[in-house]
């Protein structure tokens, strides 16, 4: 019985798919603009101490994440970079400005795409970094490297041998992809009822073993695994205290419930980084066995190169 509800809390067929990203992204815009940094990252930022005591803002510790991640894609300019659940466009935008690389982010959410293009058009780079509403599993062509951030909890574990094969099948022969997820410690689990009715329908936090294994026989190797252990926990504080700051706004929006049901969400979120099961997953993929480096040292170096440092 046990394992026929994990099945059934974990299917996500397309067609629902669209449905269930609008139930949580295309929640108004104004709403993320208050709690989230300027990038609008919506996603765990990197933060140099377990405490912070360096006291770096949000926003640099959003801009450090994204460095972090681009040094372990190890681009080149002029590389094609396809990113899966681009959100408001902020790493698509980053990876271009400080990487030369042309970006084609996709979506599902309606509200994020014309966010996503109208930034691109701000900076007048829309003709390198192009935003699509379309669904991974119908997109064509092939890009040096492939990134997805905080896409993957929405996948679906019925689907992740699908994900893992269509990523490859867009991937040059030297290709690298980088998944950035949330995950859960120990072995497989379900949805709490609260997340799935409320937050994020459709959505599964995966364990490693389940990502590996959806990945096996694809013809794609892991290169690379961290685990990010404190870092969520730090972001969801600081998402807290911004929402609290902003209670009357965001009242104004929605009502009192929603404000309730909202600060729940990101304290039980905070709380379950902080003391439970949940973590933060960075796991590198390639084709070739030979199109990275074999140390990590050139992650450090250009990490160190982008920050400034």
């Amino acid at each position: 019985m046990g394992s026929v509800r994990q099945k059934l809390w974990r299917a996500n067929h397309k067609a629902r798919s669209k449905a269930n990203v609008a139930h949580h992204y295309d929640l108004s815009g104004a709403l993320y603009a208050l709690f989230l940094d300027r990038d609008r990252q919506y996603s765990c930022a990197y933060f140099p101490d377990g405490d912070n005591e360096a006291g770096i803002s949000l926003e640099q510790a959003q801009e450090d994440k994204k460095a972090h991640i681009a040094a372990k894609l190890r681009l080149e300019p002029g590389m094609k970079v396809l990113d899966i659940g681009c959100g408001w466009g902020g790493m698509a935008l980053y990876l271009h400005r400080t990487c030369g690389v042309d970006v084609t982010g996709i979506t599902l959410s309606e509200e994020q795409l014309k966010v996503a293009r109208q930034r691109a058009a701000d900076a007048g780079v829309a003709d390198h970094v192009r935003f699509e509403l379309i669904d991974y599993r119908d997109m064509t062509g092939t890009f040096d490297r492939i990134v997805s951030v905080g896409m993957f909890e929405h996948v679906g574990t019925a689907h992740y041998r699908s994900f893992f094969s269509k990523c490859r099948d867009l991937l040059t022969a030297d290709g690298v992809m980088l998944v950035h997820t949330i995950g859960r410690m120990g072995g497989p689990g379900v949805t709490d009822a609260f997340t799935q009715k409320y937050i994020f329908p459709g959505g599964y936090i995966p364990a490693l073993s389940e990502m590996i294994a959806g990945s096996e026989g694809t013809r794609l190797m892991v290169t690379d695994v961290e685990v990010l252990r404190l870092h969520y926990g730090l972001t969801i504080r600081q998402w807290y205290k911004r929402t609290m700051a902003h209670r009357a706004e965001i009242v104004a929006l929605y009502d009192e419930r929603f404000f309730r049901l909202w600060t729940f969400y990101l304290a039980g979120a905070a709380t379950v980084f902080e003391h439970g099961g949940m973590v933060n997953y960075q796991v590198q993929y390639a084709r070739d066995r030979r199109a990275l480096p074999i140390t990590r040292d050139y992650m450090l170096e250009t990490e160190a190169a982008l920050a400034g440092r």
